[in-house]
């Protein structure tokens, strides 16, 4: 099987999946996933969708991760692992749909408006 591949987004990360059959190496920009999401939280996100299909030691997961914090990466991986499994079968999408999966999150920073500290925070009101 030639490599599929799959882009996952959250925020402002960009996670793009190379999947191929192999026997379950995750490596996040040249490293082991654990090794770069030090959170067990974090690595749990990652692999959420191998273990709802019970695909974890059938795939080597190759991703480059770029822009964003580390949650937000963790996040988009997961989206473009999906979207992968998905591009392998069809039949995967029901599984991971219902478990919330596939759905890309939309939520993105607000920008700071002029005049204001953030974007919609005020300064401060003197009276006097």
């Amino acid at each position: 099987m030639e490599a599929i591949n799959a882009l996952g987004r959250r925020k402002a990360a960009v996670a793009r999946v190379y999947l191929r059959d192999g026997k379950g190496r995750i490596t996040v920009n040249g490293r082991d996933y654990k090794e770069y999401f030090g959170n067990e939280i974090l690595q749990y996100v990652v692999t959420q969708p191998l273990l709802v299909l019970n695909a974890f030691d059938k795939y080597d997961i190759e991703v480059n991760l770029d822009g964003g914090g580390i949650k937000g990466q963790s996040e988009a991986l997961r989206l473009g692992i999906t979207r992968a499994l998905i591009k392998i079968d069809e039949e995967n999408k029901k599984v991971l749909k219902s478990s919330g999966f596939v759905t890309r999150d939309p939520r993105e920073v607000e920008r700071k408006k002029p005049g204001r500290p953030k974007a919609r925070r005020r300064f401060q009101f003197s009276k006097r």
